[in-house]
């Protein structure tokens, strides 16, 4: 792992250094405040202007990421719901959408309690009408602005789903989503996505899976790819693409594994990579 920016040489032998630039939302491509820099706009709008191409990929459902896309200008295609929903954000229309067996996912919610004690649980429902609907006890520590409807537990499987979110009163973000693989990791994904976000996905789904879908949709391949990103959810984007670089306030997990560590999101350590793949002429 560099703490460098990577060499502008594509992998190709082409002559773009890379042909898609794959950015995380939260933790990433936004400051802590959820916006995007001008510097990071300027870096973003000279990588595209070279020819590369910019998608987001974020663990926020479409419903929940439009507001902020509409807010920045994104209208490119995004991987929204950590892999489960392939998104048009100029047209605001979904391309793909999976679902979680709400069987499943209540027959892990019953496993994982039998070995942590209650869950506070939160569900995503599907398409772009969907809501979140929040258990007794769930809390959003994150975009505490965002929309969450307060249901009783019962309510939570109503409706199709994307995912569940889970919390617990005592046990950390990792240690619950350590506890959740072992009691239903043959059941449900499981991912660690920010603060206080554990979230129980359909099993295989993740962002490199709905990453890969859409960039067949835009003729680009893994080989083509730089991908940034800056928590556990990002560690299987980072093995698709040919180099992950983690944000200096990434989850020590994906840090790991990353292949180039940059700056922070409140630094602009996605532009100062850009910078130096794509100068602005």
């Amino acid at each position: 792992m560099s703490t460098t920016s990577p060499s502008p040489v594509s992998p190709d032998g082409g002559d773009l250094p890379y042909r898609l630039v794959a950015t995380d939302l939260d933790g990433t491509l936004l400051t802590s405040g959820e916006t995007v820099s001008e510097r990071t706009r300027a870096a973003l709008a000279a990588a595209t202007g070279a020819g590369a191409l910019h998608i987001i990929v974020t663990g926020r459902s479409a419903v929940w990421a439009r507001p902020v896309f509409d807010e920045i200008g994104y209208t490119g295609i995004a991987v929204c719901g950590q892999g489960a929903q392939v998104y048009d954000a100029g047209a605001h229309k979904l391309l793909t959408s999976l679902t979680l067996d709400r069987r499943l996912a209540a027959l892990a919610i019953e496993k994982i309690e039998a070995e942590t004690g209650p869950l506070a649980i939160a569900a995503n429902q599907d398409g772009l009408d969907g809501q979140v609907l929040a258990g007794p006890g769930y809390e959003l520590l994150i975009g505490s602005d965002l929309p969450v409807v307060r249901v009783d537990r019962g309510g939570l499987y109503d409706s199709p789903l994307s995912k569940l979110y889970i919390q617990h009163h005592a046990l950390t973000d990792d240690a619950l989503a350590e506890a959740a693989r072992r009691a239903a990791g043959d059941l449900v994904g499981v991912v660690m996505a920010g603060a206080g976000v554990v979230e129980l996905l359909p099993l295989g789904l993740s962002k490199a899976t709905g990453l890969a879908v859409a960039a067949r949709r835009l003729g680009v391949r893994a080989a083509d790819t730089i991908a940034f990103g800056d928590m556990p959810n990002d560690v299987p984007m980072f093995g698709w693409a040919a180099h992950g670089v983690a944000m200096a306030n990434a989850h020590e997990e994906l840090l790991a594994v990353a292949d180039t560590v940059t700056t922070s999101n409140d630094e602009d350590g996605v532009a100062a990579v850009l910078e130096h793949l794509y100068p602005q002429r």
